[in-house]
């Protein structure tokens, strides 16, 4: 099952102990994929929703505290949601830095 050729020398051991450890580390953090990838559409989710209700929120209380020629519910809907989606892909584009990173460390 061992495609490897049996070891010759100290320094030939020591090269494929630490290619096993690497593919070890590697097969570890890949393992994650589907798990990190759900938590991951959770959390940019929630970041794109939160902000879009507090809008959504604060554009009810304002229209009805302060009605004005203009319903500001709508506005800061849009505000908000605008809000969230930068939010969100700051998250995707700092996690595409971390995981580009790893591969650049192997």
């Amino acid at each position: 099952m061992n495609d490897e050729p049996p070891p010759t020398s100290p320094q030939n051991l020591a090269a494929q102990i630490g290619a096993k450890a690497a593919r070890k580390l590697k097969a570890r953090n890949s393992a994650r994929g589907v798990w990190f990838g759900l938590g991951m559409m959770g959390l940019i989710g929630w970041s794109v929703v939160v902000p879009t209700l507090m809008g959504a929120a604060l554009g009810l209380w304002l229209d009805k505290h302060h009605p004005g020629k203009h319903a500001w519910t709508l506005a800061l809907l849009v505000a908000g949601l605008v809000i969230g989606c930068l939010n969100a892909w700051r998250w995707v584009e700092k996690e595409e830095k971390a995981i580009r990173g790893e591969d650049e460390d192997e």
